[in-house]
């Protein structure tokens, strides 16, 4: 994405938190209610480092939250037999996240907010790893799931303000996702096994809520 087309994105977030200083009465975000847009998309499409690109252009505006942070940490997953499908919706606090969103949104004056990361070196969530001060008017959220339609994820969505889907053609996602399993310890052979039988499985998944999007982004 070249910088024009990621300053058309950023002047688009900046009219979210443009028009929710019209709703009153919320200290410390400008004079309205906090704003929350969500990026969404499959595996590889490139939801982080446009998130984090928008959050930097935004210069003070924003703070980025990622869905990351609600993996259920791996002691976990292998109690339910899930951690071979590390990454599936039901490998994720989904109601835990969606309570959170609530909470960002309410901007509660005075209070900051406190969100979980995911370290991918560590391959585990990190709790109380993002501050959401008072006075930020904008959260940016990213994750796979933020449109999928089952169970607590379905409440996703009527939160977030704005809603984008990546759209990235498969012959380039597919690589690059390879290449960040490699980046983070996978063998490349372990890696392309991981990403045709578990992340290609959940892009699909996440293909089908494409339709949700209040906007498509292309990718390249």
């Amino acid at each position: 994405m070249d910088a024009r087309e990621l300053d058309l994105l950023a002047e688009r977030a900046r009219a979210l938190v443009a028009d929710g200083e019209g709703d009153g009465g919320v200290a410390g975000v400008a004079g309205g209610r906090r704003r929350v847009l969500g990026i969404a998309g499959p595996p590889g499409a490139g939801k982080s480092t446009l998130a984090a690109r928008l959050t930097a252009r935004l210069d003070g505006l924003a703070v980025l939250v990622p869905m990351d942070g609600f993996h259920l940490a791996q002691a976990e997953l292998e109690r339910l037999g899930r951690a071979g499908r590390k990454g599936a919706p039901d490998t994720f606090d989904a109601a835990g996240y969606t309570a959170l969103l609530v909470r960002l949104r309410a901007a509660e004056p005075g209070v900051t907010v406190y969100a979980p990361a995911f370290d991918r070196a560590l391959e585990e969530p990190v709790a109380g790893a993002i501050p959401v001060p008072p006075g930020v008017p904008l959260v940016i959220t990213e994750g796979n799931y933020l449109l999928h339609e089952e169970g607590a994820w379905a409440g996703v969505l009527p939160l977030l303000d704005e809603a984008w889907y990546l759209d990235l053609d498969d012959r380039r996602r597919v690589p690059r996702l390879v290449a960040r399993h490699v980046r983070f310890g996978k063998d490349p052979a372990h890696a392309a096994r991981w990403v045709a039988d578990s992340d290609e499985a959940n892009a699909r998944l996440v293909a089908r809520s494409r339709d949700r999007a209040h906007l498509v982004v292309r990718m390249s």
